[in-house]
């Protein structure tokens, strides 16, 4: 009887170690749909005109604000724009300061043309909450990915919305609390294109002994 319950309890072990995944195990030469999304994602310019669904933006927001953050402080807000009207106005105060870009066949909108836009602030109050916003910014395009959403990072809209007297009237609208500043806009919307890698510098990463 004590062979036969040390033989299940081996049996036991062993059934565990076989359906437990390991950290190895669980990146199965790159076939892992983390790995996947974050190495199948590229930033998108070219998108279909409708808005993103507003349930998935959803997700997309609730991914975001589970990123990491100091001291679980979230000094971050945002706002998401998905009304045309809106994105054309602001587009139009753009291209009185940049006339230029009117003349490129694929400009549609300020945003790289994307129909939905998130506006991340950051408070600068406190030290962290730019890495802080960058965290949930990266949560929030890899989710998007992972559902068939494109995504592309933008910085000089954010300049030109606070630079720009009309556009920052329509920032001050969006009612960020006090001492937030807008510090990135990030735009989604169905790709209409497959954009190709471009090379990533490997060795600017080094392991250290």
């Amino acid at each position: 009887m004590k062979a036969l319950k040390t033989l299940v309890s081996i049996l036991c072990v062993c059934s565990l170690c076989s359906c437990t995944p390991t950290q190895e195990n669980k990146a199965d030469d790159g076939k892992n749909a983390v790995i996947e999304t974050i190495m199948t994602r590229r930033s998108v310019r070219k998108y279909q005109p409708q808005a993103v669904n507003r349930d998935t933006m959803q997700t997309i927001m609730e991914c975001g604000i589970n990123a990491p953050n100091a001291i679980n402080r979230q000094a971050w807000e945002v706002r998401i724009v998905d009304n045309p009207e809106v994105i054309k106005k602001l587009t139009d105060l753009y291209l009185k300061d940049n006339p230029k870009e009117a003349e490129n066949p694929n400009f549609k909108n300020m945003f790289r043309n994307a129909p939905t836009v998130a506006f991340i602030a950051n408070d600068t109050t406190f030290a962290y909450s730019p890495v802080d916003c960058g965290l949930m910014a990266e949560n929030m395009i890899l989710s998007a990915w992972s559902m068939g959403i494109g995504s592309v990072c933008l910085g000089g809209p954010a300049r030109f919305m606070k630079s720009n007297p009309e556009a920052n009237a329509y920032l001050k609208e969006m009612g960020f609390s006090e001492n937030y500043d807008l510090l990135l806009c990030i735009g989604f919307g169905y790709p209409a294109e497959t954009p190709k890698a471009k090379p990533r510098d490997a060795a600017k990463v080094k392991f250290m002994d």
